[in-house]
């Protein structure tokens, strides 16, 4: 301590302050950098928002404790370490979170009148000061390690944040006030089934014939938007095969700012060095790069897993404190969202391996883009297509949405799904929204519809992240039955006024939200009494020509029989797009694919009445191309 009163006391006499060096006299006169390095870098600050020591740091010409020791040298200001030496537990009422936040710092010490706060940026002290109202002589910085800054405040602070991710979203937009409600609903659910078990044995063929009606009125709004799909890409000829090499990202002259990348993880114990591999690849500066892995504070698997994982210094670890019971992606997401330092912030998921030059792409299009697009949007794409069976298909069936379908609704204007990984916000939007609902199981399905309602836009940009296709039955049913809870709860969530989402929307993406969630839910459930069609071709008499006549019957049939025909072409089509002619022959197997999809729906509706927020892992790391 004696040092630390030491430095203080210099501080304190330095008036008149010494004749003030730059940063990088600093470095050129204790013999750290060549001249020619310190021009390249300050070159580099020229075109990219960054301090000049992460530069250096990021371009492997300055070692981050060299960095932190000029700076401490610099401003006078002790170089402590924080993790042998912590602030006290009761020091974090004296700065607000929000602030140690914005600013990267943590108070440390508390001597009388006088706070000293850690901080890798002393720079910025002064703004605290005057965010406090604080006397100059009162409050003096300690240099320390970003990263460690993080873990202090997410030691002081964590349990306020856990609470705040999990409630920022407005409860009338939010799906967490179920949990109060789950006896209710429970009721309902058996009321409902006794209700129709009481229907099918007083009138078993109408009965019948109703459900097949529903399912045939979902079966032809998701056929009339694949069709509408189908036109609109075949009006902007897109439908020619893509280029193997994608054109480089355009070289722009603004200053490139810098991105944060959330990447939750969960019980992982495979693929973390394959993780920071594929990351490493990624062509954007370095120092401009802000890599956030997510864990759960409970999850001892993957903690023992990073800590045998050399990490870079532009990737950093947020844990998660446990709060509620309530362990979901997007409460871990929200979490980290305030430890984020970039003005843009992404999402990936574990097993993703992205394109080199990706943030590029994202940067380039938020400069070019108007203020209220708020969302870019990446293609997906499988790895490890060739495992096996289900591999090949899920690869085909995604090829088929990102493709052709999706492509499709941003081109008729309607509200576009988010998928959960390769997404990409400008922050300010992100945050005034809410962020993600902590407690829907597809919070990507409920943000893009809660941004839309918003007045803003998600584009699709020409980029693509690589994934492991789920290649097992269970595991299938598992995550395809969370993908179809949450679409249910999304649906029930925005249909709680459905004048004011009428009013929000307009008629035709009001329609397109019905089809999207609700029809995409039906067609799962009602799958098979769709495939009864099938029936008539063994002479077996169908329950609607009972009812409503062979005509009916026939019509409804053929109808189906165009759907699966369109299905399929949309399919094909995909993959000549995609350039992958060795899939062509397994479009024809997707029917018996689609099987589990029935099981799954069963699993969803069980789930939606018991357990709506329990989260069912998807698990990486099974096929070899992954690891």
């Amino acid at each position: 301590m004696s040092n630390l009163s030491l430095q203080i006391d210099r501080a304190r006499a330095a008036t008149p302050p010494p004749p003030h060096r730059r940063f990088g006299d600093w470095l050129l006169a204790e013999g750290l950098i060549r001249p020619a390095d310190l021009d390249h870098a300050l070159t580099q600050q020229s075109r990219i928002d960054a301090p000049l020591g992460e530069i250096l740091v990021g371009q492997g010409l300055l070692s981050r404790p060299e960095m932190l020791g000029v700076l401490s040298r610099q401003h006078c200001a002790q170089l402590v370490d924080l993790a042998r030496s912590p602030p006290p537990r009761d020091i974090a009422r004296l700065i607000p979170v929000d602030l140690c936040l914005r600013l990267r710092l943590v108070p440390w010490l508390r001597i009388g009148e006088m706070l000293l706060v850690a901080t890798s940026r002393p720079d910025l002290i002064a703004q605290l000061r005057t965010s406090l109202g604080a006397d100059p002589g009162r409050i003096y910085p300690v240099i320390a390690e970003d990263s460690q800054i993080g873990a202090e405040i997410s030691r002081l602070y964590g349990q306020e944040l856990a609470c705040r991710a999990a409630l920022r979203v407005p409860a009338e937009a939010s799906c967490r006030g179920w949990d109060i409600a789950s006896k209710r609903r429970l009721s309902g659910g058996l009321i409902m089934l006794a209700a129709l078990a009481m229907a099918l044995l007083l009138a078993p063929l109408w009965s019948l014939t109703l459900a097949m009606l529903w399912a045939f009125a979902t079966l032809l709004m998701t056929t009339a938007l694949k069709a509408a799909a189908l036109v609109s890409q075949l009006r902007a000829g897109a439908l020619r095969p893509l280029p193997q090499i994608s054109p480089p990202a355009v070289c722009t002259p603004f200053r490139l700012p810098r991105v944060s990348v959330l990447v939750p993880l969960l019980k992982e114990e495979d693929i973390a060095d394959a993780l920071v591999a594929r990351l490493a690849r990624l062509t954007y500066p370095k120092s401009l790069l802000d890599v956030v892995l997510v864990l759960e504070a409970g999850d001892a698997i993957t903690r023992q897993t990073l800590a045998r994982t050399a990490l870079p210094d532009w990737i950093s670890v947020i844990e998660v404190p446990e709060a509620n019971r309530l362990t979901t992606k997007p409460r871990a997401l929200n979490y980290a969202l305030d430890f984020c330092r970039g003005s843009i912030v992404g999402v990936w998921d574990a097993e993703d391996a992205p394109e080199h030059d990706q943030i590029e792409k994202v940067v380039s299009r938020f400069q070019q883009a108007p203020p209220h697009v708020a969302c870019l949007q990446g293609a997906l794409d499988y790895y490890n297509c060739t495992s096996n069976w289900m591999s090949r298909c899920f690869t085909i069936e995604y090829a088929t949405w990102w493709r052709m379908i999706l492509p499709g609704v941003a081109r008729l204007g309607l509200v576009l799904p988010l998928g959960g990984t390769t997404l990409f916000f400008r922050r300010a939007i992100l945050e005034s929204l809410g962020g993600w609902d902590a407690h829907n199981v597809t919070e990507d399905a409920d943000l893009g519809i809660r941004l839309a309602r918003q007045g803003y836009v998600t584009e699709l940009i020409d980029t693509v992240t690589y994934e492991e296709a789920n290649c097992r039955a269970w595991p299938w049913v598992r995550q395809r039955s969370r993908w179809l809870k949450g679409f249910l709860i999304t649906w029930c969530v925005h249909m709680r006024a459905p004048r004011r989402l009428w009013a929000d929307l307009g008629p035709l993406r009001f329609l397109g939200v019905q089809t999207l969630l609700l029809a995409t839910f039906s067609q799962f459930t009602c799958a098979p009494l769709l495939w009864s069609f099938w029936l008539t071709l063994f002479g077996i008499a169908h329950p609607v020509a009972q009812t409503l006549g062979n005509e009916a019957m026939w019509a409804m049939a053929g109808f189906f029989l165009a759907a699966e025909v369109l299905n399929l072409s949309l399919s094909l089509c995909a993959l000549t797009r995609l350039g992958r002619p060795h899939l062509l022959g397994w479009v024809f197997t997707l029917p018996f694919y689609f099987l589990l999809g029935a099981l799954a729906a069963l699993k969803a509706l069980q789930e939606f009445v018991t357990c709506p927020f329990y989260w069912d892992k998807t698990e990486h790391g099974i096929s070899k191309e992954t690891r």
